[in-house]
């Protein structure tokens, strides 16, 4: 009677009722939650951990947005939801859904506009240098700059629009009418007992399926044998509820990866490194890959390399830049960073031939001094050529979250494999197929936020008019 968590016959019973039910605690489940209430609806988020954290407290925090007034502040008076989908396709080799990509590019910024308006969420625009592939300087963040900061002001802002977030709730099952109606969700508490909560709308809000490394196997085998650096939660609840319920399923080989997680500190050490001028190398001494072609595929090529290591190269005024990010300073805490005089000294702090280093230190001089081209197509003529003291942070490959899953319309409800919508299901975040399109190089900074926030914003919306 019951397929991959969805029962077809009716509740035995129903506890508890709410016109919308929001399946997790994320950026998502709160930007829809404080929608959903704000547009007359009750609504109940429920959290299967014992405090909200997920995703989006590992993240860095920064959502890609065009057009705000927050940008204006720094005097970006041109930026367009236009340029930005040109952004995310070029990234995406024109692969991303295109509906999508015109539908988070032009939802982002009234979504971080009303958060503000109505919520009380402060947002800075990051201007001190451009992420790969983002033509203007859009990405906006809490002043904090982590992503635990702005899920501590998300769960601020729905406690005091009152606004009951269940914690300790995993959801596993859903009960679904003859019409693929869901009509109630079985909560699974941690003493054993069972809740059933009625709803109107239910809202997919928890994430992807990176944290089951089986699914990982089968839909993106390139990622399977890197470190997974998502929430241990993300089990794929909303991808396996999707497909029992017909829905349309798409670009589940696209995923975020990061190709600099210090290791094995599990510390995130931020790409600016490398936009500001610095390199990696591998255990030979040796770059292996344009550093500027973007952080996520940087995963793969990282983990390509012996050991499946590389080192973080830079020097001070680098360090002193990457201060200003609190992921950095915790990897200073830890001992993550290392520091020499010298060339000699880098080599040994790092393990790598003297003679290999150097050399690839003096190629990167002559780039830079433009004397010759980068064989891997790097330009480094815009940021001053490396100098001692130098520094470096051993680093991995890793997977963060997954980019793909079920297939919305222009109301974030989910679409069945004819194209039609499935009758009061919604998804946003990791739980939709987002705008990254099938592949690891098709991740554009922020894109994971960006549908979190702009998908969900839409879900909240419409949602609340099934009351």
């Amino acid at each position: 009677m019951s397929h991959g968590g969805i029962s077809r016959e009716a509740p035995p019973r129903i506890d508890a009722e709410a016109d919308v039910v929001v399946i997790g605690a994320g950026a998502c489940g709160l930007t829809a939650a404080l929608r959903a209430k704000a547009e007359g609806a009750d609504v109940i988020v429920l959290e299967r951990d014992a405090s909200p954290s997920g995703s989006t407290s590992m993240s860095s925090g920064f959502v890609p947005a065009p057009a705000t007034r927050f940008q204006g502040k720094i005097g970006v008076a041109d930026d367009t939801p236009e340029r930005f989908a040109k952004d995310i396709l070029a990234k995406s080799k024109g692969l991303s859904d295109p509906d999508l990509t015109r539908l988070a590019s032009e939802t982002i910024g009234p979504a971080l506009e009303w958060l503000a308006d109505t919520c009380g969420l402060d947002w800075i625009v990051l201007d001190d240098f451009l992420y790969p592939g983002h033509t203007r300087h859009r990405m906006h963040a809490v002043p904090e700059k982590t992503g635990a900061a702005l899920l501590a002001r998300l769960l601020s802002a729905a406690e005091q629009a009152d606004i009951p977030v269940v914690t300790e709730a995993p959801v596993d099952r859903l009960y679904a009418d003859a019409d693929n109606r869901i009509v109630a969700v079985e909560i699974a508490r941690p003493d054993g007992a069972t809740e059933i909560l009625g709803c109107k709308a239910l809202i997919l809000a928890c994430n992807g399926f990176g944290g089951d490394s089986d699914l990982v196997a089968e839909h993106i085998p390139e990622i399977a044998g890197g470190l997974y650096y998502g929430h241990e939660g993300n089990k794929g609840d909303a991808l396996l509820w999707g497909e029992a319920l017909g829905a349309d399923l798409k670009h589940l080989s696209g995923y975020q990866g990061h190709g600099s997680l210090a290791h094995p500190h599990g510390i995130l050490i931020s790409w600016a490194l490398m936009m500001e001028g610095g390199i990696q190398v591998n255990a030979e001494g040796r770059r292996f890959s344009n550093e500027n072609g973007g952080y996520s595929e940087q995963a793969v090529h990282v983990l390509k390399q012996p050991g499946g290591i590389a080192w973080n190269i830079y020097d001070e005024r680098i360090h002193a830049f990457a201060l200003g990010f609190p992921d950095y300073q915790e990897a200073v805490k830890a001992g993550a960073i290392r520091q020499a005089d010298d060339i000699a000294g880098l080599a040994r702090i790092t393990a790598t031939p003297e003679t290999a280093l150097g050399e690839t230190l003096s190629e990167i001089a002559s780039f830079q001094a433009g004397i010759t081209d980068d064989p891997l197509g790097r330009d480094f003529t815009a940021k001053p050529s490396l100098a001692p003291p130098y520094f470096a942070v051993k680093v991995t490959g890793a997977l963060f979250h997954t980019q793909g899953g079920l297939r919305i319309d222009d109301k974030a409800r989910v679409l069945d494999r004819n194209g039609a919508a499935v009758p009061n299901l919604f998804a946003g975040g990791g739980a939709a197929c987002g705008v990254s399109g099938p592949d690891v190089s098709g991740y554009l900074s922020g894109n994971g936020l960006l549908t979190a926030i702009a998908f969900g914003f839409l879900a909240g919306t419409y949602c609340a008019g099934l009351r």
